[in-house]
C-alpha cells in the first residue's frame, strides 16, 4: 500500500534530488560477516522500507546512511552531499533517527529527551517550547506525560517520545530502525496509523526497517529486500510479488504471508 506524500513548501512541479544514494557502499566486518556492494536511491519524499530476514543487513544499511557505520568501500550520499567525515555531523542535524525500542535516556525525562539536541545546539528556549507543543500534538502525544521518565510511559508512549525526539530539528530524512516491533498488536495498529499520518502531513522522506512483511505494505512506496547483506529486489511490494528477482523473493513474500496467517488464526 503507498501513501501520497506532501510535497514540501517550493518543490511543487519540480524535481526533487534523491534523498540518499549508495554506489558500490559495502562494509566488511570480518571473514563471516560483511555488507554490500550495495547500489541503492532512495526517492525523496517517499518512505522506503528495508525488509529481510534477521542478519541480512537492514540495520547496517541504516548505520551507513546516518555515519554509524562507515563504508570501506563505495559511496554514501544524503541530500545531495557525500558523507564524509568533515560532513558527517551537519548531515546528521538534518537526519532524524529512531533505534529500536526508542533508545531514550533513562534518567530524563520525556521533556528532557525529546529536546536534548535542540538545547545542545543552544536553540531559544521560546522556540522549543512551541516546537515541543507542535510536534505533541502531531505525535498524538499527551503533554502532560512530558514530565515522566521513561519508565514511566508504556511502550507506546516511550516510541512517541522518541518520534517526536527524531523530529524535533524539522530534518529532511527520517531513519526508524523497528520502531513499533517491541509493541503489542493493538499498540502497533494504532501507531502505524498515526505514523503514516504523520509522514503523509510532513512528506518527509523516510526510510524504516522491519522484518514484517505487513508492516512493509502499509507503510511501503518502495520495499528494499535484502538477503545476505545485497539487495536482491527494490521496488513497490506489487513489483516483487508480480514478477520476482530471484526465487529468494517469492520464498520469503511466501514464508511472511504464512507467518502471518498462522499469527491471525
Amino acid at each position: 500500500m503507498s501513501s501520497t506524500k506532501a510535497a514540501p513548501a517550493g518543490t511543487a512541479g519540480a524535481a526533487r534530488a534523491p534523498a540518499a544514494r549508495l554506489e558500490g557502499a559495502g562494509r566488511t566486518f570480518d571473514a563471516r560477516s560483511s555488507v554490500g556492494p550495495l547500489d541503492l536511491t532512495i526517492e525523496a519524499g517517499a518512505t522506503t522500507v528495508l525488509l529481510g530476514p534477521s542478519g541480512c543487513g537492514k540495520t547496517t544499511l541504516l548505520r551507513l546512511l546516518n555515519g554509524l557505520v562507515r563504508p570501506d568501500r563505495g559511496t554514501v550520499e544524503v541530500l545531495g552531499e557525500r558523507l564524509t567525515p568533515d560532513r558527517l555531523e551537519a548531515l546528521r542535524r538534518r537526519m532524524g533517527y529512531v533505534i529500536q525500542e526508542g533508545g531514550l535516556f533513562p534518567h530524563m525525562s520525556a521533556r528532557e529527551n525529546a529536546t536534548l539536541l535542540a538545547r545542545h545546539l543552544r536553540k531559544p528556549r521560546a522556540w522549543i517550547d512551541a516546537r515541543i507543543v507542535e510536534l505533541c500534538a502531531l505525535a498524538r502525544l499527551d503533554a502532560a506525560l512530558l514530565a515522566r521518565l521513561p519508565a514511566e510511559l508504556s511502550g507506546g508512549e516511550r516510541q512517541r517520545v522518541a518520534l517526536v525526539r527524531a523530529l524535533f530539528l524539522e530534518p529532511e530524512v527520517v531513519l526508524l530502525d523497528e520502531p513499533l516491533g517491541a509493541l503489542d498488536p493493538m499498540v502497533r495498529a494504532e501507531l502505524q496509523e498515526d505514523l503514516r499520518a504523520v509522514f503523509d502531513e510532513l512528506g518527509t522522506s523516510v526510510v524504516m526497517v522491519t522484518h514484517d512483511l505487513a508492516e512493509a505494505a502499509f507503510f511501503g512506496d518502495c520495499v528494499v529486500l535484502l538477503q545476505d547483506g545485497r539487495v536482491v529486489q527494490a521496488g513497490p511490494l506489487e513489483a516483487l510479488e508480480r514478477d520476482p528477482a530471484e526465487p529468494f523473493v517469492e520464498r520469503f513474500l511466501s514464508a511472511q504471508r504464512a507467518i502471518h496467517r498462522a499469527g491471525v488464526a
